[in-house]
């Protein structure tokens, strides 16, 4: 874990409302793994206060500016939804801000695991998409991976084409304006029997949703979700990140955010 200011690089909107900024700061990047994330301190570098707290992303990709290049690059994913966000979409190339990372549990894949089912919603799907790509650049595994996707509208789908192309992409809307009409946990109940692993992010109404399926199946089968709090610190000081389970009190940003999803919805 290290404290770094992190150099913009570019920002683009991927769909409305939803941004991607690559940044530079090798201290952040050079170990990170896919499900980890970063405290972005958006107020730190102009010397303020506003906001006062720091806010948790997750790894979204990462990248080398050339294949010569030693220094990786990291992205986030976000929707403009407050101030934090605001702040990080109008920043410019060569603007800095101050991070802290790579923080928490990331995914675990097994080595023996063939078929792997992403689940995730909104810009959960960031630590699936980091998750897809290490896997797919590892073509000698062999792994097949499907990544189930779920939105309100076609306006909100995670466009197909950012994704590898060895992910088979399957996409479910509320209003059925794009893919099967119905909710991400839908597809996920069609596909659990298939999966050697699955990795969730989203929602807690999904991860409830979802708890049902996994019990129904009669397998226990298990799930790794990653858990969205609010989080003040990001290293276990503030104690604002309780997570109740099956093993007790956890904290989210320190035990997780990684979790299995029956430790902590046992019952939906």
């Amino acid at each position: 874990m290290r404290r770094a200011a992190a150099r913009v690089i570019e920002t683009e909107e991927i769909y409305p409302g939803t941004f991607v900024t690559w940044y530079e700061a090798s201290a952040l990047s050079q170990h990170a793994q896919p499900g980890q994330f970063v405290m972005v301190d958006a107020g730190a570098e102009r010397g303020g206060f506003d906001p006062l707290l720091p806010r948790a992303f997750s790894y979204y990709r990462f990248r080398y500016a050339s294949p010569r290049d030693s220094e990786r690059q990291f992205a986030l994913l976000y929707s403009v939804i407050g101030r934090v966000t605001e702040q990080m979409a109008s920043m410019q190339p060569g603007d800095r801000v101050w991070m802290t990372g790579p923080l928490g549990r990331g995914f675990e894949v097994r080595r023996s695991a063939s078929n792997l089912l992403l689940v995730g919603g909104g810009v959960g799907i960031a630590p699936l998409v980091a998750l897809a790509d290490a896997e797919s650049e590892h073509p000698s595994r062999s792994r097949s991976i499907v990544l189930c996707f779920g939105a309100r509208n076609a306006d909100g789908v995670y466009p197909a084409e950012l994704l590898p192309p060895q992910v088979e992409y399957q996409v479910a809307t509320e209003d059925g304006s794009m893919g099967t009409q119905g909710f991400v946990t839908d597809l996920f109940a069609e596909h659990l029997s298939w999966a050697d692993q699955s990795f969730a992010c989203g929602p807690v109404p999904m991860f409830r949703a979802m708890s049902p399926i996994v019990r129904r199946d009669g397998m226990n089968r298990p799930v790794q979700i990653l858990m969205e709090t609010e989080m003040a610190c990001g290293t276990g000081i503030c104690y604002g990140c309780a997570v109740f389970t099956k093993r007790g009190v956890k904290l989210c940003c320190k035990d997780g955010p990684r979790f299995e999803l029956l430790d902590v919805y046992p019952t939906g």
